[in-house]
């Protein structure tokens, strides 16, 4: 059971730490790419990459947590099911909904979205559903960082009898 909760580990702070690398690519592409149309669609790709692979990972870690489930405290299983779900929903949202939006408006638009006017409407909607993209990636890192911690912080097993706990430091530095 400790190697099933190593890999879930594993898997999610895998997610995580694309997460937080999609961060840096996102800036990079935009001060490096010679127009933002070009840096957004490497962002719009790798973006899609993080969240298709989010919405994977959650459902494999949703399924994987009912695997000996039994020993563990309810609550903190049942919350990190809800944060896993939650880091689903926000890829999916962020890939089905706003993604979808924010296509239909570039459509819309038909020429780059640096030469349309700051006032113009279609302009101000693409930046807000902009934000709100934000927003939703940042909900799901932060609900995969708290489930991160629930998974880490579960006791799987028990020390055998007659076994220290190789975890207990307490013993360790006593005079």
């Amino acid at each position: 059971m400790k190697f099933l909760s190593d890999i879930r580990l594993l898997v999610l702070a895998i997610w995580l730490g694309a997460a937080v690398f999609f961060i840096g690519v996102a800036q990079a592409a935009f001060s490096v790419l010679p127009n933002a149309e070009s840096a957004g669609a490497v962002v719009n790709r790798t973006l899609s990459i993080l969240n298709y692979g989010g919405l994977g990972i959650a459902a494999f870690l949703i399924l994987t947590s009912l695997v000996g489930s039994t020993n563990f405290n309810r609550f903190f299983l049942w919350a990190e099911r809800f944060l896993l779900l939650a880091v689903g929903t926000a890829c999916a949202i962020g890939q089905f909904v706003i993604g979808f939006w924010l296509a239909s408006i570039r459509a819309q638009i038909g020429k780059p979205i640096e030469e349309v006017a700051v006032d113009d409407p279609l302009r101000i909607q693409f930046n807000m559903l902009h934000e709100y993209s934000v927003w939703v990636l940042f909900g799901g890192m932060v609900a995969a960082l708290a489930a991160f911690f629930i998974i880490s912080n579960r006791k799987v097993g028990s020390p055998k009898a007659g076994k220290a706990d190789v975890y207990d430091f307490s013993k360790e530095f006593k005079a």
